[in-house]
């Protein structure tokens, strides 16, 4: 068999172009020529190209931050800008967009249920604040800096960077800007406890800049993403050190479906994990090391099939990967579940 020397190119930079008479359960998830995809065995994505579709009047500008999927699979993705928050369809049409007293620091974005509903927690780097809000954007929680926790001389010092929550509804807010804390409080926002690591030889946290919550166990755990020290920590819903996962560059948020877990990596890839957390492929991993954690590549150095920065992630219902790369001009990719 010949292959053009673009084909080779592909294979040779981990992605793939397949023929269309390969097996596909769908139509829609048949594969064409031209498409660029990612992953291996279940995990295979197609690449989604400029599948965002902002009204004239709208853009992205940075993206310094999260990515969020409801029930209904509608995408939340936040920016710096006075669309703080911009709610998506699976094919890129807008649905709304809110949140302008949130410009420029909405961090991470956090979808739960909460009393039979969905609310979306913000975690705001500039205000100091985790912010529960229904998904039209209402505030209906505001939890700031904890000064009970006797870390900080003043609010100043707080910059937290993300928020999960605990099956009780206990609130995890990860400070990987500030003080390098991690910080509980109760459902209503009263403070409990806080802890930076150090209860253990080389545990103490270097930019905890993600928090999680891995259910995939017998019991829940917190997982703090410890970005500059290139690892997951895993904890008790207590604070106690559990064990470590290693081997990353420098990652971000840990997202979690079924018994799969996903972490993008700021320097120009994404992992994913299986339930025992061994690695099962890693997505877009960007060969030019000088686009890695690059916040100022230009759009038009983008490349399908590469990421430059990756800074927040989601699944939707049907397994479709949404990544956020930290970005002045701002980007969002889709990538497309294959199922076979």
């Amino acid at each position: 068999m010949h292959y053009s020397l673009a084909i080779l190119l592909l294979l040779a930079s981990g992605l793939t172009l397949l023929r269309s008479a390969e097996p596909s359960a769908t139509a829609a998830d048949a594969v064409l020529p031209g498409d660029v995809l990612l992953g291996s065995g279940t995990h295979r994505y197609r690449w989604v190209h400029d599948w965002i579709k902002l009204p004239p009047s709208m853009s992205l500008a940075s993206t310094h931050g999260g990515v969020a999927v409801d029930k209904t699979d509608r995408i939340y993705i936040s920016t710096e800008n006075d669309n703080a928050v911009i709610v998506l369809n699976p094919d890129g049409t807008v649905v709304t967009s809110w949140g302008k007293p949130f410009k420029g620091g909405t961090h991470d974005l956090c979808i739960v249920e909460d009393n039979g509903r969905e609310v979306i927690w913000l975690t705001h780097t500039a205000r100091g604040e985790a912010i529960k809000c229904t998904l039209a954007g209402e505030v209906l929680l505001t939890i700031g800096w904890p000064e009970a926790s006797g870390v900080y001389k003043n609010a100043k010092e707080y910059k937290p960077t993300s928020t999960a929550i605990a099956p009780n509804g206990d609130v995890y807010v990860a400070d990987g800007y500030g003080k390098n804390y991690v910080h509980r409080f109760t459902a209503a926002g009263s403070y409990v406890s806080s802890w930076n690591g150090s209860a253990r030889p080389g545990g103490q946290f270097k930019t905890p800049h993600g928090i999680g919550i891995d259910r995939r166990g017998p019991e829940p755990r917190v997982v703090v993403v410890d970005r500059v020290n290139s690892r997951l920590q895993y904890f008790t819903l207590e604070g106690a050190y559990v064990s470590e996962v290693p081997g990353f560059r420098l990652p971000c948020k840990a997202v979690f479906r079924g018994d799969d877990l996903v972490v993008p990596d700021l320097k120009g890839r994404v992992t994913i994990l299986g339930r025992e957390n061994q690695v099962i492929c890693q997505l877009g991993d960007n060969p030019d090391e000088k686009k890695r954690a690059n916040f100022g590549v230009p759009p038009e150095q983008f490349k399908d099939g590469e990421f430059t920065a990756p800074h927040g992630a989601a699944w939707d219902s049907q397994g479709n990967l949404y990544v956020e790369d930290w970005n002045r001009s701002g980007r969002v990719s889709k990538l497309e579940r294959i199922k076979y």
